[in-house]
């Protein structure tokens, strides 16, 4: 299905999401399941009420210690799960809309976790975000540099 990998394929994908995402990481998962893919799942488990940074938090983390080789978020405007992953000094989480946003955060960014938002995208559309996503390479060049620029240094 996917033409190549632009992250270390025998590491599993990381997935998180709150009450808001909580269907569409459902969903997700067994899309990515059955693209033959280990996903690691972070919860939450239900639509129940619970704070975001409480899943994105292990997301990142798991991306920045290098256990998952990419990750995924979700939430109601993908706001602030980006927010709170993107505190992690390794990650570079894109919230993205569509499949050019999602293209262009790897290509361009090195975007290392993809931020859905839920409430503003179809099921199909993040099905597609996430092929192009994990599909792939950074393209280097002129924009290493920048993605150097991007961790602060006082």
């Amino acid at each position: 299905m996917f033409s190549n990998y632009a992250f270390n394929i025998n590491k599993p994908i990381a997935i998180g999401a709150d009450h808001a995402g909580f269907e569409y990481k459902e969903l997700l998962k067994r899309y990515l399941s059955d693209l033959q893919f280990n996903v690691k799942d972070f919860g939450t488990y239900s639509t129940e009420s619970v704070d975001y940074p409480d899943f994105a938090h292990p997301v990142a983390s798991s991306v920045e210690i290098n256990e998952c080789g990419l990750g995924i978020l979700i939430c109601g405007s993908a706001n602030g799960v980006a927010i709170t992953a993107n505190k992690h000094a390794q990650i570079r989480a894109a919230i993205c809309w569509n499949n050019e946003i999602a293209s262009l955060a790897r290509k361009h960014n090195d975007a290392n976790i993809i931020c859905i938002p839920a409430r503003f995208v179809d099921i199909s559309e993040a099905q597609k975000m996430i092929q192009t996503f994990i599909s792939t390479d950074f393209e280097g060049g002129r924009h290493l540099n920048r993605v150097n620029k991007i961790p602060f240094n006082k």
